[in-house]
């Protein structure tokens, strides 16, 4: 590499944790920043485009946020829900940090709004994007513009000349020109592999072909396979991602936010054998929606129902596409091409096992029923009000956890157990060392800000 390369700082990947590390660079000194995108601009962002909250500690109410929300109250939700396959420390870090990832926030013109209610009431943890992820970029973007951060689009970055763990040099095609950029220092925010369907079948064998992608259609892990093959230290199971229930009916990719049916724990989930296989209401729904992804894939043909009456009727956010309906079990059943008898059967059981409580879907109430498999643990009252209405389930995924191991401050480890000394990696790319399965709303977010910003720092501090 030359004494002077083309710049100081270089960010692959354009989402929120990519420019939270481009911004955060500028901000501590690194007079010249890269920002290398693989999507057009309208398309820009990955799955950042699609973002709607961040999860943040407090120890008060504070702007959107309602009452605290401690540190210890957060690790506990975060044990919860990866069964303790997380970093500690790295975990820790992210959520003691998550307050000022917050306020950085709003000092780059992020705007925010109160939570939404009903299944998603997240009001003491998590403040939701005025306007959504777009608004998020749009905001990143124009702040970017106006401290001279460079970005190129339609840039996929075809190679990274790494020696013993230091990066020299990052190679884009550009209108189908090979261009080679020299740095200081490089962090690498370009996503999980998600978007490769290939690599998705190597972990997940065919049944991966039914998967549906929720986000950038970009984010194909061609960066995450150039560091592997650079000898970089992986973490994270192949097969371990953010994964929920989205609508069948969803588009392969970018299948986005408005995909999400968030009706489950109000009713019942069927395979097309048109029968239950997990309790729709074990706990709250953002504790447990990215469950779901994972139980559709392990059913037949990775396909599943969600049933409810018109009780349920708005009391969760429906999404893109209607439900299907019927004004009798019978007429749902061949709606949805299952079998009317069994799902009949099914819904006959599940009514007559309910021990009715005081039905609550905004806490954790004690209708529930008895002598069932599998049980449904709360918020179970009798389907028998029509019309009926169905939603079919594909499992849909956000993004894959497999990806680079990183110390606290966000340099990536190789095989030589040698941290880079000027290579970091902040977002999905490197979510597997604080989510080893499972997922809170919102902690994606949380992770990309905190090592977006940390990785620019650092890298800003190398470069300097």
């Amino acid at each position: 590499m030359t004494s002077n390369p083309d710049y100081d700082v270089i960010v692959i990947g354009g989402g929120n944790a990519g420019m939270s590390a481009a911004l955060t660079a500028r901000e501590c000194g690194a007079s010249r920043v890269l920002v290398i995108e693989a999507a057009p601009e309208h398309s820009r962002g990955g799955n950042s485009r699609h973002v709607r909250n961040l999860r943040c500690m407090h120890d008060q109410a504070l702007g959107v946020f309602q009452d605290s929300y401690l540190e210890s109250e957060y690790w506990e939700d975060l044990l919860q829900v990866t069964g303790g396959r997380t970093n500690e420390d790295l975990a820790r870090l992210t959520i003691r940090e998550s307050e000022a990832c917050f306020r950085w926030m709003m000092q780059q013109g992020v705007r925010f709004q109160p939570a939404l209610g009903g299944t998603l009431q997240l009001s003491r943890t998590n403040a939701f994007f005025l306007g959504g992820g777009k608004a998020l970029l749009n905001s990143y973007y124009r702040k970017a513009a106006a401290i001279g951060i460079d970005v190129i689009y339609e840039s996929p970055v075809t190679g990274i000349t790494i020696e013993d763990g230091k990066v020299q040099s990052v190679d884009v095609t550009k209108d189908g020109q090979v261009k080679t950029f020299q740095t200081r220092a490089l962090v690498i925010a370009s996503g999980g592999f998600q978007a490769n369907i290939d690599w998705l079948r190597e972990a997940w064998g065919p049944a991966a072909d039914n998967f549906i992608i929720r986000g950038s259609p970009f984010d194909d892990g061609k960066v995450l396979r150039l560091l592997m093959d650079a000898g970089a230290t992986i973490t994270g199971d192949p097969d371990q991602c953010h994964a929920i229930a989205v609508d069948a009916r969803a588009p392969k990719f970018d299948a986005g936010i408005v995909s999400r049916v968030d009706c489950v724990s109000l009713g019942i989930v069927v395979n097309q054998e048109a029968k239950r296989f997990y309790d729709e209401g074990e706990d709250f729904w953002p504790k447990r929606y990215a469950i779901w992804g994972r139980l559709i894939a392990a059913q037949p043909d990775q396909i599943a129902y969600a049933i409810i009456d018109a009780k349920s009727s708005g009391l969760y956010l429906p999404p893109l596409t209607p439900s299907i309906m019927g004004n009798s079990i019978e007429e749902l059943a061949k709606a949805l091409s299952l079998d009317p008898t069994t799902l009949k059967q099914t819904i006959n059981s599940f009514n007559l096992a309910i021990e009715m409580g005081e039905f609550d879907h905004t806490i954790l109430d004690n209708c529930h029923t008895s002598g069932l498999t599998p049980e449904k643990t709360h918020w179970a009252r009798t389907i028998d009000s029509p019309p009926f209405m169905a939603y079919p389930l594909r499992p849909g995924i956000t993004f894959t956890y497999m990806g680079v191991v990183v110390n606290e401050q966000a340099r990536v480890m190789f095989n030589d157990n040698k941290l880079s000394p000027n290579i970091y990696a902040a977002g999905e790319i490197m979510a597997g060392n604080i989510l080893g399965k499972g997922y809170l709303a919102g902690l994606g977010m949380t992770i990309g800000t905190t090592f977006g910003r940390i990785s620019g720092r650092e890298a800003a501090s190398h470069a300097g």
